[in-house]
């Protein structure tokens, strides 16, 4: 069993802080459970441009309020408490910020905790070292 208050991970390597939004990694790839679990919080004002090319992630907001576009249709959504979106096509996508956003995201393949966004916002992808 793994257990974990998420306040334990303030200021750790799985503590990843950005001028616009800050993520918590609770479950990484090290875990091998197959996917990563984290909390994320985009802050009030911001714009954001993401696109996971070689991820799966699903998203669920638990607080604030924004707009999400889907940057290869022009569609947009509203982000509120209890709406989730799920980049199974691995779409280029913007979050505007209007109030704080906080979400669970849940990624397959896992993510290692050592991607950083490259200048598309794309995570590379780092398998987990089997021996490691």
């Amino acid at each position: 069993m793994y257990t974990l208050n998420i306040d334990a991970l303030n200021g750790t390597d799985r503590d990843i802080q950005q001028e616009n939004w800050r993520s918590r990694r609770m479950v990484l790839a090290k875990e091998k459970v197959g996917f990563s679990l984290h909390e994320t919080t985009l802050y009030a004002g911001t714009t954001n441009e993401f696109w996971y090319a070689n991820h799966v992630e699903a998203v669920y907001c638990v607080g604030g309020k924004g707009t999400l576009t889907d940057l290869e249709t022009g569609e947009k959504y509203t982000i509120t408490d209890g709406f989730l979106y799920m980049l199974d096509g691995q779409e280029k996508h913007r979050v505007e910020v209007e109030e704080e956003i906080r979400v669970v995201c849940v990624f397959n393949p896992p993510v290692t905790g050592r991607e950083v966004h490259d200048e598309n916002g794309v995570y590379p992808l780092i398998l987990e070292d089997e021996t490691a």
